[in-house]
């Protein structure tokens, strides 16, 4: 079986949505340089993490400076021409009714994404911030080449204070996505950063036979690493995990001069990093393929100290024998040959638990 070259990413989000766009472009084009099959980018990425910002919120209390921070803050999101509530296959499908006098729905970064992946050829994974309606969601995308975006993921559960500007995603966006490249079947799926860290929705992606296992994410600690490492060894699959590498002075002006939050506290400086990356990538028997970076700021794509494998600082490069899934089921299946499914039962609400065709 042919190998499949993977990549993550540690990319920061810009100052604008659209000179993100424009970067996410210029790392896809030099990633197909360097055959790259498959990347993933940060939770966040379009549209932004929202680091430092405490958006006016206390408990019982919001302030009007959180409101004009939220404000910005929905303005830099994306509009993907998605419902509420989530059209599901229909707004994948694109059967959704259009705008009048529009030939697409939405502000038309799904029609850049997918003409950046067909253009290339590369298979995108991305995270984003997603508007929909009056709310936020905090979303991962999935673009083929051949087919356009093929799925969408909504995060069901924000942690902490990011539930206060991000809405609760379907669990019926859990679903894998099944694709071929180069003859290799993937069946990815993707959970968003501390979603990772909810055993029941780690066995939703498990019993869907998953090979792939898409981690973007905010969490910068060290101890991130282990549980990927628990991720590939319990899934028998690959896991990428994609992370931002963020100092303060590179939050947008409507968090660092504002109100509530990012101001400057005593001993603290525009340099300083508040996320420090991490990115890393994991085999199917939980060895890590390719450690965590920290520091490591995203960089001109102009060829200069690039590895053999075409990594070039802020880019993890693992060429993927997805055979070794198979041979790793040996001794453990969590989801079929060790999972006492006569015994122990999951169910999710509007999730299809079986594996994709």
């Amino acid at each position: 079986m042919p190998t499949l070259r993977l990549a993550v990413s540690q990319s920061r989000t810009l100052s604008t949505t659209s000179s993100t766009l424009t970067a996410l472009t210029a790392t896809v084009q030099h990633a197909a340089s360097k055959g790259i099959d498959l990347i993933l980018f940060p939770e966040a990425y379009l549209g932004g993490y929202p680091r430092t910002c405490d958006f006016g919120s206390a408990v019982g209390s919001r302030a009007p400076h959180g409101r004009n921070q939220f404000l910005h803050y929905f303005n830099d999101a994306v509009d993907l021409g998605d419902t509420p509530a989530g059209a599901g296959n229909a707004w994948v499908d694109k059967q959704l009714e259009l705008p009048k006098g529009k030939a697409y729905r939405g502000d038309g970064t799904r029609e850049a994404l997918e003409a950046v992946s067909r253009d290339t050829g590369v298979f995108i994974v991305t995270g984003l911030v997603e508007r929909a309606g009056g709310s936020l969601y905090c979303a991962a995308v999935y673009v083929c080449p051949t087919r356009g975006i093929i799925g969408k993921r909504r995060k069901v559960m924000p942690t902490g204070t990011e539930r206060v500007v991000w809405a609760q995603g379907s669990p019926s966006t859990l679903r894998a996505v099944v694709t071929e490249i180069k003859g290799v079947r993937v069946c990815m799926g993707s959970a968003i950063c501390w979603e990772n860290m909810i055993p029941m929705l780690r066995q939703s992606l498990y019993s869907q036979n998953v090979n792939l296992w898409l981690a973007p994410t905010a969490d910068a600690r060290e101890t991130w690493l282990s549980l990927m490492r628990t991720v590939g060894g319990e899934g028998r699959c690959f896991v990428l995990s994609a992370n931002q590498c963020v100092r303060r002075k590179h939050l947008p002006s409507w968090i660092r001069e504002g109100d509530g939050g990012g101001g400057l506290r005593k001993g603290e400086s525009e340099e300083d990093f508040v996320c420090r990356g991490g990115s890393c990538i994991v085999g199917p028997l939980g060895e890590v393929l390719k450690e965590p970076i920290w520091e490591v700021e995203e960089t001109t794509v102009d060829g200069e100290g690039e590895g053999e494998e075409g990594e070039r600082g802020n880019l993890l490069v693992v060429d993927a024998d997805f055979e070794e899934c198979i041979k790793g089921r040996l001794d453990l299946d969590v989801a079929g040959s060790y999972s006492r499914n006569d015994a122990f039962k999951l169910t999710v609400s509007g999730l299809d638990l079986s594996p994709p065709p």
